[in-house]
């Protein structure tokens, strides 16, 4: 009778799968995989599982993948427990991302970035994975014990459809849910003991994608965050449209200002983080002399750079009132590098309404042309949707800068010159 109970089992639908119970019986149990829609035309992710780099015969062969019907007999069970990240648990088969939990971008270290690898643009963590390592396809950013892994990747020749069902059949995975359109898709589930989400998006025959892999155990912290990475990927970034705020692009424009005659300039910290090379036309290279992160400030030094002129300091804070933000925009927003203004008001730290693209580390000036502080943008908080609330946009007093400077034993030098004549452009090139 086992026997024939077993053949009967082995002849079930492929969305049956067959496990085995405590106490040794078989038992029939249906896994509904979650909602897919359209189809698409590339994505190969390198599985943390397999790290592969080369796409699937399959979809080398530009084969085309179904999504398994559900039979009404399966539509009639219901899976014991449905695997895969809380959140996929709560929203499943909706035919979209879910979307990810608010929480702290400064808590996390959320940043926006371009992945030079790849040319993707996606939301990390900085401080739950500081591990940043290349892949056999992509970069990789990891935990200190490797519990939570970021991977992306990138494939020339790929076939979505068809990839996209191999990556939901593939091997110690549970899909959550699902979900593949004419260019992109999503899957959530488990692989193993952890959680993973994959998002990619395809653009003729290439794909470019990330893979999010993470223990159980982490689940409090990083289910939120894993589908605010997914949530913020962008596969194929459009380079004549101005990026969103905080993005760390791998050429970032940014403004500074002259505090002193010999080449010192002070700008946001931000700015110059993580720079390959630094250079500040027309005068060429530069290089950070020191930084102070708590307020976002950087000095920066020009080398053989003579007779600059200094912004004129006010004589201290104010708390509030009508500014004027004078800096360069970045290329995407405006034409040339001129020194331009802009209004803004000023309550509590915090400056309205938000300058241009480009004037991070712009000198603000009070109603008597003198610096009355830094313009600092950092990311604010981390939005439901996962793809952030914009920048915080505050000021960074005059008497802070001060302070900084006397601490690097940089004396501001008494100006008369227009503030404006103290304002240069810094660019940052990143790896």
């Amino acid at each position: 009778m086992l026997e024939a109970r077993i053949r009967q089992l082995a002849s079930a639908p492929p969305s049956d799968t067959l496990k085995v119970e405590g106490d040794g019986h078989m038992k029939l149990s249906v896994i509904i995989l979650g909602g897919v829609v359209a189809g698409a035309s590339a994505f190969a992710p390198p599985s943390f599982a397999r790290d592969a780099t080369v796409a699937p015969a399959a979809a080398r062969a530009g084969a085309t993948a179904v999504a398994p019907a559900t039979t009404p007999k399966a539509a009639a069970k219901k899976p014991a427990g449905k695997p895969g990240p809380a959140a996929a648990r709560r929203k499943d088969e909706t035919g979209s991302l879910p979307e990810a939990s608010s929480f702290s971008a400064e808590a996390v270290g959320w940043e926006l970035i371009e992945d030079a690898k790849t040319g993707v643009r996606l939301g990390v963590p900085e401080k739950l994975v500081p591990r940043l390592g290349a892949s056999r396809s992509g970069t990789r950013w990891s935990s200190a014990q490797g519990q939570i892994q970021i991977e992306t990747f990138r494939l020339p020749e790929a076939a979505l459809p068809a990839l996209f069902d191999e990556e939901r059949k593939s091997a110690h995975r549970q899909v959550a849910s699902s979900n593949l359109k004419p260019d992109n898709f999503f899957i959530l589930g488990t692989q193993g003991l952890k959680n993973f989400v994959v998002r990619a998006a395809a653009q003729g025959s290439e794909v470019r994608g990330v893979t999010v892999l993470y223990d159980q155990a982490t689940e409090g912290t990083m289910s939120g965050v894993a589908l605010a990475v997914a949530n913020a990927f962008v596969g194929f970034p459009d380079p004549n449209v101005p990026p969103p705020a905080g993005l760390r692009r791998r050429v970032e424009y940014g403004s500074a200002i002259v505090v002193a005659s010999d080449g010192s300039l002070i700008t946001a910290a931000r700015n110059v983080d993580r720079c390959e090379a630094i250079t500040v036309p027309p005068f060429g290279h530069a290089e950070r002399i020191a930084e102070d992160k708590t307020n976002g400030l950087a000095l920066v030094r020009l080398y053989g750079a003579r007779n600059l002129a200094p912004a004129p300091f006010a004589e201290s804070n104010i708390d509030s009132g009508d500014l004027s933000l004078v800096g360069i925009a970045d290329p995407l927003a405006q034409n040339g590098d001129a020194v331009t203004a802009a209004p803004a008001h000023l309550s509590q730290q915090a400056i309205e309404p938000a300058p241009k693209l480009g004037f991070s580390g712009a000198a603000a000036a009070d109603g008597r042309g003198r610096l009355a502080g830094m313009v600092d943008l950092r990311p604010g908080v981390v939005a439901g949707n996962g793809a952030g609330a914009g920048q915080a946009v505050t000021l960074v007093p005059v008497e802070t800068i001060r302070n900084f400077l006397q601490a690097q034993h940089v004396a501001p030098a008494t100006a008369v010159a227009p503030i404006n004549q103290s304002v240069l452009r810094v660019i940052c090139v990143r790896k």
